[in-house]
């Protein structure tokens, strides 16, 4: 390959993986609604969880819906069929992610979690998988497959399961009223908490300029 191909190789695959993230827009809908209120007004913690780079994506979601002030965590299914599925109480509810929906060890892990919590709302682009049947709600994910390497590689589907699960961090802040100072308050390591007050600074007067406009 000589530099012109190199280039025109990773050009195609941003692009492939901007309008995966894109085509998330499509599943933002009444059903992705009703599913971000389930977990918002969740009383206890949203168990979230997938397999291969699912896995990846569900443990960030965990993190960020954490940081967000959704109680969360990530748990791989397979540490869950092991014995982790005790970790559920009544109150809590599983969001399970999974493009094709068929993963028999995560669809087993839904299966037997939905007998120990208040639910399981799976992201999927597969409604009529096994996973999509058995879950309680689905929000949908709409990248097509060429928005993967090969057809195979889940690059551009998982940055699109990312997005989805980034709107519902802020959809879900916004009605718990987790305010930015809550956030920082549960954050102060790192460059976010060494410059909390000027971030503060720069939310209050874009507050004030959406105010006075």
């Amino acid at each position: 390959m000589n530099d012109s191909e190199w280039t025109k190789t990773a050009e195609r695959v941003i692009r492939a993986d901007a309008a995966a993230v894109l085509s998330a827009l499509d599943g933002v809908d009444g059903a992705f609604v009703k599913a971000a209120r389930r977990i918002a007004g969740c009383r206890g913690k949203i168990l979230v969880t997938g397999s291969g780079t699912s896995g990846a994506i569900a443990q960030r979601a965990a993190h960020l819906l954490s940081v967000g002030g959704t109680p969360a965590f990530y748990l791989p299914p397979s540490d869950g069929l092991h014995g982790g599925l005790g970790a559920l109480q009544n109150d809590d509810l599983v969001l399970a992610i999974s493009k094709g929906g068929s993963s028999s060890e995560l669809n087993e892990f839904c299966e037997r979690a939905k007998q120990l919590c208040s639910g399981v709302i799976a992201i999927t682009a597969s409604p009529d998988s096994a996973l999509g049947q058995l879950s309680d709600q689905i929000i949908l994910m709409t990248s097509s497959d060429e928005s993967d390497l090969g057809s195979i590689v889940a690059t551009g589907s998982s940055l699109a399961a990312a997005a989805v699960t980034d709107a519902l961090v802020e959809v879900c802040r916004s009605a718990r009223g987790y305010s930015w100072d809550k956030v920082l308050f549960t954050h102060p390591s790192g460059a976010v908490g060494r410059d909390a007050d000027q971030t503060l600074k720069k939310l209050s007067d874009i507050r004030e300029g959406n105010n006075s406009a």
